[in-house]
């Protein structure tokens, strides 16, 4: 007959240990990185899908997370476009705060060309361009790129009227075709254009559209 070894002091079978010994303890959710692997997924299905045909449910399930955690961090899928529509408004106009048409005009250069923040740059402009069938999201989508060129056409120090204004318009118009061209297209010679090729010819077209008060 075997013997039996006596259990020590302290010591604890596999069968009786507790549940929390017995397993890791799950690492706590990092409520900011979900957060932001949130937007980045949206992002990429409101580009590819359009807004209408982008459910929560794949959002949730392309971010691995429950879905619940949509309406907690961004209260429904409007909220959640709403913010990477933020996103996408930061990208295009940063560069157009309090600085002077010679500033905005490298800014520009050197944002559309910038690698990769080119590529990150084309999917703002396709959040800001694509159509979504709702007037409600293409309200927003309106609104921000309307108060972009206002500060465009603020920055020659004009009155901003509807003549200004229409102006600054076409000068995005400008740099989103160039973006477009470039990242969608691969149209020579303007795939190819460095920053500094960039810088003559955008000059000529904002000192020609925007003139300085």
């Amino acid at each position: 007959m075997t013997e039996r070894r006596p259990r020590l002091s302290g010591e604890r079978s596999a069968q009786t240990a507790r549940p929390e010994e017995a397993e890791p303890p799950r690492r706590r959710r990092n409520a900011a990185q979900t957060r932001q692997v949130l937007l980045h997924v949206a992002r990429i299905r409101f580009i590819r899908d359009g807004y209408a045909a982008t459910t929560v449910r794949d959002i949730a399930d392309d971010a691995g997370v429950n879905v619940a955690l949509i309406n907690r961090y961004f209260t429904s899928k409007e909220g959640l476009f709403e913010a990477c529509l933020g996103m996408a408004v930061s990208d295009i106009s940063r560069d157009t705060e309090n600085v002077s048409l010679e500033q905005i005009t490298v800014r520009m250069a050197n944002k559309i060309t910038a690698g990769t923040d080119e590529a990150r740059l084309q999917d703002s402009l396709m959040m800001l361009l694509r159509t979504s069938g709702e007037e409600r999201v293409n309200g927003m989508r309106r609104e921000i790129l309307l108060a972009v060129s206002q500060k465009l056409a603020a920055a020659g120090g004009r009155p901003v009227d509807d003549q200004a204004l229409l102006r600054a318009q076409i000068m995005l118009g400008t740099a989103l075709g160039i973006t477009l061209l470039r990242s969608s297209l691969h149209l020579t010679p303007i795939d190819s254009a460095d920053e500094q090729d960039l810088i003559g010819p955008l000059t000529d077209v904002i000192n020609a559209l925007l003139p300085r008060g």
